[in-house]
């Protein structure tokens, strides 16, 4: 079997919300549960043994727009939250990992020798991410005791714009270019980053803001659950001019396993083959080399293909690699070690 370190989840997400309604997130992450696509069953069945584990902050007002009769649509951006109740959110999910981490049955790691040791205990190997900084104050405050807890990734915006950049809307078929990027706040946050070993993750921001981070950043480029635009023309996708900068960067960008952003007709249909997520990991390989793709599912975030159904059923993915001819060095790097690669030389 081949292990798997995934670059996005939302599993934390979903224990906050389980907790709301009466859940205890320990018991669901340790039980099957369900549709839930990660938890400590599943996960051993499909060889995941870690990833990034998204804090994310839910806009309320937010809906998905309607395709119109061409399958075409266009979602307006959620509106901007504000910091105060997004900072309690942020710090309830990061108490779940916390939580989760001292009952040892997850552990927040903040270097590689840390994942590493984690997996070679089999205890599930975190990255704790934060999708959308409107936890952190325009000023950074927060930042620094979020790093003490563990935080070691961040995308300063998710798909709504906040106090560092503009985040781009959920569109197909469209350009990622859909407005400005950094603010000032914004270059500060990513000046913040590079000093203390953070991951910036541009999965959710605009072209534009992009091209800012890569302006500004001395850290390698990473989207951790992008795909290719050239191949679905969401605006959610990256331009093989994006991908060319995140491959003169030694970057990275990881495969998002949800189905509108693998579709070329961007339909969310959970009826999409794994030949569609080969085709665009092998536009990846072309365009950013072999060392700079990865895996990041959006798992417990997003409609993915039901031929993967979860965490386990990684292995058909990897067996769909076998079948496209990859070897298993190369699929080895995919899976896992290019993730390591990249947060060697982002984390301090």
């Amino acid at each position: 079997m081949q292990t798997i370190f995934d670059g996005h989840n939302d599993l934390l997400l979903r224990l906050w919300n389980g907790e709301k309604a009466g859940r205890d997130p320990l018991k669901e992450f340790a039980a099957a549960t369900g549709a839930a696509h990660i938890d400590l069953k599943k996960a051993a069945e499909g060889g995941l043994v870690g990833g990034f584990c998204a804090i994310y902050v839910p806009s309320g007002d937010f809906s998905f727009g309607k395709p119109d009769a061409r399958g075409h649509f266009m979602t307006p951006a959620a509106a901007p939250i504000e910091r105060a109740p997004s900072l309690e959110v942020t710090m309830a999910q990061m108490d779940i990992a916390c939580r989760l981490d001292r009952a040892e049955l997850l552990k927040i790691c903040r270097t590689v020798d840390e994942l590493e040791a984690a997996i070679e205990a089999g205890i599930f190997a975190a990255i704790a991410h934060i999708e959308g900084a409107e936890g952190i104050g325009a000023d950074l405050s927060g930042l620094y005791t979020l790093y003490s807890a563990g935080l070691r990734s961040i995308g300063p915006v998710w798909s709504r714009n906040n106090v560092f950049g503009h985040g781009v809307p959920f569109a197909y078929p469209s350009s990622p270019d859909t407005g400005p990027g950094l603010t000032d706040a914004g270059r500060a946050l990513v000046k913040a980053c590079n000093e203390m070993g953070i991951l910036i993750d541009l999965s959710h921001i605009t072209e534009q803001g992009f091209w800012d981070v890569a302006k500004h950043s001395t850290a390698p480029l990473v989207a951790t659950h992008s795909n290719v635009h050239a191949i679905t023309p969401s605006a959610r996708n990256l331009t093989d001019k994006q991908l060319a900068a995140i491959k003169e960067s030694n970057g990275i960008v990881g495969l998002n396993f949800a189905v509108a952003f693998l579709r070329e007709d961007g339909q969310e249909r959970a009826d999409t083959g794994i030949t569609t997520m080969i085709r665009h990991i092998d536009h990846m390989v072309e365009q950013v080399g072999i060392n700079g793709v990865a895996l990041g599912s959006d798992f417990d975030g997003a409609m993915i293909p039901a031929e993967i159904g979860s965490s386990a059923g990684l292995q058909k993915l990897v067996a769909g690699l076998q079948s496209a001819g990859y070897a298993e060095a190369d699929i080895k790097k995919i899976c896992r070690e290019n993730w390591f690669r990249v947060l060697r030389l982002t984390l301090r």
